[in-house]
């Protein structure tokens, strides 16, 4: 009896001893949100839901995660396995309703806040967001009354101040949208963003001695805020200081180097000023935003200018009426208009005061009315989507080793049967793995080994030891030496799956060796009689490739369920152009390893290429999940 006692007692300690784990995880995974490690919160959740899948917390959770992330299709995904598990869960659809939103499914997200306020209908926050979206429909009175249904709940949400002051700016009303910005001061008067749109609400009321003062408020209390001295340059720029307003451009350039607005209200400046550098400054605005590309509107302008002249040459009397209303409807163009040079020469002063007044009144404000955080300072927040990365195709996986003693060789080996069989034949010394990351920290390691498979050959010529030797000489770069092994491994054995995958691999590198070699053909032919087509791979790179493409093919062939084969053929049919092809063997890459990062990230960047968004999109997410940071900064740049 008292063992069974014992035993039940050690069950329920183990039992006790899990569950505290899984609350361990979780309580870390909302920890790493909150301090911004949305990476690390996922890797959290993700052990959760290896553990855990029935929990809904794990699913919503890192559905947050990947929002801050800007993966909201990814984001939304999890909000719909929280959802699926747990039917009442508000929170989940708000957040769903906030990723629909940024995805401008402004349907779907109303109705997601729907079903929440039919679950907690005294959440202000979802009244809030849901006028957002309404806003975005332009029901700017349905936005306006759940701004005031968010009020009434919650009398100091500053959120819905503002956000009312934006529908009341649409409106026409901005005595009224100003009034909601001193509301919100009063509550928080330390509020950067309410000085930063009151100013931009009285400058459109032409009180430009206020919003000058506004402007100046938010810099004090947000000394990095791009946006306010771009303002503050115009309302100076208004003003007539041309000077003045260019150091604030250069101040908020030296902040934000990528803000269209502030390069091309320093070229309106400089050009008045007839400082050189201001067609520059239109060009990277244009580069920026094409929006703002002067050269086109000018194109546009001078089409139209045309028409209208053929237009009064073909009937003077209605070309002169239609003309007077242009002038009265036409609203002044955006962009600094040069004089027309078909124009007559005595209109020449004319046309300089128009260009002045377009200048001065047609400025391109930096607006920044979205929903407002709570944070008022831009703190290092980890949001890895912001930064700057080159989008390549993830590398082929090879065959590689490590010291037992090495450390922190990131994104270690994927597990496979056939690996497992080399390394138990070579008794585990050395250790052989599977890998994309490139590195030189082992070479010394590397060449110890081919030594020691040089004495086992001389004592045992099989194909495993060749295959072994070969391996650590494709690893120090001795590709040819490599391949004479890799052949012999195949001549002695001709169904050894790693040989051929190991040859194949060699093959590519020797292949992208001489594609990196300059070219002098051209500096040394000359064609008679034609002119030659660029072709980017030359029949004898196109005979290499199908060489490569055939030993990946026969890997298949004697090991259909070894994924880096199919994940390997699928880069090299990417490069081919051979696009579909590669898909089906990534599919075939990921079914067989359903954790397979790499494959995900390619296959995802491989769909963008091919205009299918959102099924790239879902598998970078996937990717990004899995481990690959990289994913989520291209989510951003080209799926949202």
């Amino acid at each position: 009896m008292k063992i069974k006692l014992s035993l039940i007692f050690l069950l329920l300690s183990n039992l006790a001893f899990s569950q505290l784990n899984i609350s361990h995880y979780i309580r870390v995974g909302q920890t790493r949100i909150q301090i911004g490690n949305y990476v690390g919160a996922i890797e959290n959740f993700n052990i959760v839901i290896k553990f855990k899948p029935q929990l809904p917390e794990p699913y919503y959770f890192r559905g947050v995660a990947k929002h801050q992330l800007e993966d909201f299709r990814g984001a939304i995904q999890d909000y719909n396995k929280a959802i699926s598990i747990k039917p009442y869960y508000p929170d989940a659809f708000m957040h769903r309703g906030l990723a629909y939103l940024e995805l401008k499914d402004y349907d779907a997200a109303i109705a997601d806040y729907n079903r929440a306020l039919e679950l907690d209908p005294d959440n202000e926050a979802i009244y809030n967001n849901r006028g957002i979206a309404k806003l975005s429909l332009k029901d700017i009175e349905g936005a306006i009354a759940d701004y005031n249904k968010a009020l009434e709940i919650n009398p100091n949400f500053i959120n819905s101040f503002i956000n009312r002051s934006n529908a009341n700016i649409l409106k026409g009303d901005i005595p009224e949208a100003i009034r909601d910005l001193n509301r919100a001061i009063m509550i928080r008067p330390h509020f950067a963003s309410a000085y930063l749109l009151r100013g931009l609400a009285r400058f459109e009321l032409e009180d430009f001695a206020a919003a000058l003062r506004d402007f100046d408020q938010t810099i004090k209390l947000d000394p990095q805020n791009a946006y306010a001295y771009n303002n503050r340059g115009i309302v100076k720029q208004r003003l007539e200081d041309y000077q003045g307003a260019i150091m604030d451009y250069d101040l908020a350039l030296d902040i934000n180097p990528t803000l269209p607005n502030a390069y091309f209200n320093r070229g309106i400046a400089k050009e008045v000023l007839k400082i050189p550098g201001y067609e520059n400054d239109y060009d990277v605005a244009a580069k920026l935003d094409p929006r703002l590309n002067i050269r086109q509107r000018m194109l546009e302008d001078d089409a139209l200018a045309q028409q209208q002249q053929q237009t009064k040459q073909q009937s003077p009397g209605a070309a002169g009426q239609q003309q007077a209303q242009n002038t009265q409807q036409k609203p002044p163009a955006q962009t600094p208009q040069r004089p027309n040079t078909q124009q007559k020469q005595e209109k020449k002063q004319e046309e300089t005061q128009e260009q002045r007044d377009r200048r001065r009144f047609r400025l391109s404000l930096a607006d920044t009315r979205n929903l407002p955080t709570d944070d008022e300072q831009d703190v290092d927040d980890g949001r890895i989507q912001n930064r700057n990365i080159i989008i390549e195709l993830q590398d082929i996986f090879v065959i590689s080793s490590f010291s037992r003693n090495s450390v922190d060789y990131e994104r270690l080996q994927y597990y496979n049967l056939a690996l497992e069989e080399l390394n138990r034949f070579n008794n585990y010394t050395p250790m052989m793995t599977i890998s994309n990351i490139k590195t030189t920290t082992f070479e010394d390691h590397f060449r110890n080994q081919i030594l020691y498979f040089n004495e086992k050959i001389k004592a045992n010529k099989v194909a495993e030891n060749h295959l072994s030797r070969g391996i650590f000489k494709f690893l120090v770069g001795e590709y040819s030496e490599a391949m004479d092994d890799f052949d012999q491994a195949i001549t002695m054995d001709e169904r050894n799956t790693l040989a051929h995958f190991s040859r194949a691999n060699c093959r590519v590198q020797m292949v992208e060796l001489l594609e990196s070699l300059p070219d002098f053909s051209e500096d040394m032919t000359i064609p008679v009689g034609s002119t030659p087509e660029p072709n980017p791979n030359t029949p004898e790179m196109v005979n290499d490739y199908e060489d490569i493409l055939n030993d990946y093919q026969v890997c298949i062939h004697i090991k259909p369920d070894f994924p880096f084969a199919y994940y390997n053929k699928a880069f090299i049919l990417c490069k081919l152009g051979r696009y579909q092809e590669a898909i089906r063997n990534f599919d075939k890459a990921i079914e067989l390893q359903p954790d397979f990062a790499e494959a995900y990230f390619n296959r995802g960047l491989t769909k963008i290429y091919l205009d299918e968004m959102d099924g790239g999109a879902n598998d970078l997410s996937k990717a990004g999940e899995l481990g690959i940071q990289d994913a989520y900064n291209i989510i951003k740049r080209y799926c949202n």
